[in-house]
């Protein structure tokens, strides 16, 4: 085991804002559609991406809209652009405008002719891109708090659930939560003030269900985490560190978003969970972690801006943390660009000299292969990997690209520890049929 974190030679010293996913994310959507993160700039009332990442970090600087009819409007106007020839508002002609495709209502075509052109490529497409538009207005009850729903006590043992067909019979009649928040005053605010239809009611529960189903598909692959390696949560408490967090976790992130982890292991001795990442959102979350012993029967947040091995060199080296038993990345992304790798590298090597027990969720097969291709170059012991059970069941649209297949959150993972035997560094990569059956 290393005695401390491997130097880095100066070409991978991450360079400034390498290590923001949000800020790769935001302008690639200008590959496809040239312009168009000018044009959510606009619809959102900010002047440059300064603003929109501190809207991201929950500190808008004048982001206001006048109702919410308003609010909904300028929403949909971003995903307004030809997915034809890619043209924007702007670009049209006075004759032209955009069509919205009436059986998604989720893409748009300048002309009849491009509506044709990319009919082959979209009716693979356009169902699922149905699901995806009433999705993206019912997340709004995320920030409402009618999402996520309770859950039930476990009926089962963490062993017998070995994927969502095992979780759902536990939770009693689950329609009626559903239909609760179908027929609440948010749901009704929302389809008053929405720019389209209101779907009918088994549309909007399969997308209450869908969202969920994301949320909760990072509690539970933190518990098949802790199952996998053997980690035993009744013998001792576990600390638990999320690596790479970002907006998408801990935006609206409360103290409570892990206690499903308490239904999988009643009463166990304490879990801890820090979430550590340059895009943490300031929150209730947001405070220091623990040094030792944590609170039995209880899931302690906490959180650290930062990467995560300036989280270990200001904390973990200095023993003001709690060490790891467990570390988790949702989405890293370092197979992205250079940028991402750079800023993710010294964090890879600490984990594997460390010989931390760590898992990491892709959104893809291919972002799984290109992953295990950058773990095996730096002799990264791949113990498994493939399909998650727990994968989220709300399909992720490529903003720029609407016809491309879409991903799911946590839908592939990879579960490492410490540096590859020296005699299997030849062997083949890992693929998603090496996985070792639940």
């Amino acid at each position: 085991m290393a005695s401390q974190i491997p130097a880095l030679p100066q070409s991978f010293t991450p360079s400034t804002g390498s290590v923001f996913s949000d800020q790769s994310g935001f302008f690639a959507l200008d590959t496809n559609v040239p312009g168009l993160s000018k044009v959510i700039l606009n619809k959102l009332n900010m002047k440059d991406y300064g603003e929109y990442r501190a809207a991201v970090q929950g500190k808008p600087k004048g982001v206001t809209f006048r109702n919410y009819k308003e609010m909904f409007q300028k929403m949909e106007d971003t995903f307004k652009f030809c997915t034809g020839c890619n043209k924007l508002p702007e670009h049209l002609s006075e004759q032209q405008s955009l069509k919205r495709c009436v059986k998604c209502l989720n893409v748009y075509y300048c002309s009849k002719d491009c509506q044709r052109k990319d009919w082959p490529q979209h009716k693979k497409a356009c169902k699922t891109l149905r699901l995806v538009a009433i999705d993206r207005l019912v997340e709004w009850l995320m920030f409402t708090g009618d999402l996520p729903f309770p859950t039930e006590k476990w009926t089962k043992s963490p062993h017998e659930v070995k994927s969502w067909d095992d979780w759902i019979p536990m939770q009693g009649n689950l329609t009626a939560h559903l239909n609760t928040i179908v027929s609440g005053t948010n749901m009704a605010t929302l389809w008053k003030n929405a720019v389209r239809p209101k779907p009918d009611e088994a549309d909007l529960r399969g997308s209450l269900w869908r969202i969920q189903s994301e949320f909760l598909s990072r509690v539970l692959t933190v518990g098949m985490a802790i199952r996998r390696f053997g980690l035993d949560p009744y013998a001792k408490p576990l600390t638990i560190h999320l690596a790479g967090a970002s907006h998408n976790e801990t935006m609206g992130a409360r103290l409570t978003d892990y206690d499903e982890l308490n239904n999988m292991f009643p009463k166990h001795q304490g879990i801890e969970i820090v979430m550590v990442g340059p895009e943490v959102v300031d929150g209730p979350i947001m405070r220091p972690p623990l040094r030792a012993f944590g609170p039995r029967e209880r899931v302690y947040i906490s959180a650290f801006k930062g990467l995560y091995h300036q989280f270990w060199e200001a904390l973990e080296e200095k023993e003001e943390a709690a060490k790891p038993d467990l570390v988790v990345g949702f989405h890293p992304g370092f197979h992205a660009n250079q940028g991402l790798l750079e800023g993710w590298l010294p964090t890879l090597l600490l984990l594997r000299d460390y010989n931390i027990p760590s898992l990491f969720t892709m959104y893809s097969e291919m972002e799984l292969r290109s992953s295990l291709e950058i773990l095996l170059e730096l002799e990264v012991f791949v113990k498994d990997s493939g399909p998650n059970p727990f994968t989220s069941q709300k399909p992720e649209q490529v903003q720029s690209c609407p016809n491309k297949d879409p991903v799911y959150c946590n839908s592939h993972f990879i579960r490492f520890q410490g540096l590859l035997p020296r005699e299997d560094f030849e062997d083949s990569i890992p693929t998603s049929s090496s996985a070792s059956s639940l």
